[in-house]
């Protein structure tokens, strides 16, 4: 599944890493693996009710201290458009506020369309925009900053 996602051109055009060969996903597994283990990342698999992976929805840089995590996502090609990316982000932005985080942040190019859509309709309000903050395969994009505070104080 994770080498279908990274095969995609679309995965690898808004995605800063590739992932080639079998043994770089089972490195990808391990580091989600190592997330959990150490509560700084928790990663997911968005699937179907019948068990099909759409794609995966993840908090990084957990910073219990200051409350705050970055959430991040991706959706196989198939599963473009379905809802699935904001589904996910929804139910993982609740989990999230249940566990106590305060603030969920997250970015993407500006020019990553479908990705602000995402973030919209999940609830995060666009806070503005990093310039020139992040290197793509062809070149610096400027990032969108959007943000989403835990309802309960």
């Amino acid at each position: 599944m994770i080498l279908d996602a990274f095969k995609d051109p679309g995965t690898r055009h808004w995605h800063a890493r590739t992932v080639d060969s079998i043994g770089e996903a089972e490195e990808l597994i391990e580091g989600y693996t190592q997330g959990w283990r150490t509560e700084s990342s928790a990663t997911w698999a968005v699937v179907t009710a019948t068990d099909e992976v759409l794609g995966r929805v993840a908090l990084r840089g957990i910073d219990h201290a200051a409350g705050e995590a970055e959430v991040a996502y991706w959706m196989r090609a198939a599963a473009r458009g379905r809802g699935a990316a904001t589904a996910g982000v929804r139910t993982l932005s609740a989990w999230a506020f249940g566990v106590g985080v305060h603030r969920l942040y997250l970015n993407h190019s500006t020019m990553n369309e479908a990705s602000c859509r995402v973030a919209q309709k999940a609830g995060f309000a666009l806070e503005g925009t990093r310039r020139s903050a992040h290197l793509h395969a062809d070149g610096w994009h400027d990032m969108h900053l959007h943000a989403l505070i835990s309802p309960s104080p």
